[in-house]
């Protein structure tokens, strides 16, 4: 059996955290994904879903589905735009907030846990790396 080729160890990396990574959220209540939504909103600065779906890469179909559960729980409301009454804005409430900052401290841990293993400049390197491949 040959080595894995290198989209093939990407992919593996890639799901590796991302299981982790929902898990560890899945224990305050939240995924990754809605945890990200909640990181684009704690500017308090409404956002259309579309544009949220863009920021995320996810089509706009599921975006809509998140954000319904996430009003479900509380941690996002729709409001129509006061300058344009044809659109409405997505922005977090006072539960949304609480919880980001929650997820974001897990998280934050999580990924210095991932990093543990790996020297300073590893991890700067890495870190460049990636971002040269996640360019468009």
């Amino acid at each position: 059996m040959s080595a894995p080729d290198f989209s093939q160890l990407l992919l593996l990396a890639h799901r590796r955290v991302s299981r982790e990574l929902e898990r560890r959220l899945g224990e305050i209540g939240a995924s990754a994904e809605q945890w990200r939504v909640l990181q684009l909103l704690a500017d308090e600065t409404g956002r259309p879903i579309g544009e949220l779906a863009t920021l995320l890469d996810m089509n706009p179909p599921t975006m809509t589905k998140l954000v319904d559960r996430m009003v479900a729980n509380g941690w996002v409301q729709r409001i129509v735009d006061e300058a344009d009454n044809r659109r409405v804005l997505i922005f977090i409430t006072d539960s949304g907030l609480a919880l980001v900052k929650k997820l974001s401290r897990k998280a934050g841990s999580f990924f210095q846990g991932l990093s543990a293993g790996f020297s300073e400049a590893e991890s700067a390197q890495l870190r460049k790396l990636l971002t040269t491949l996640a360019k468009d």
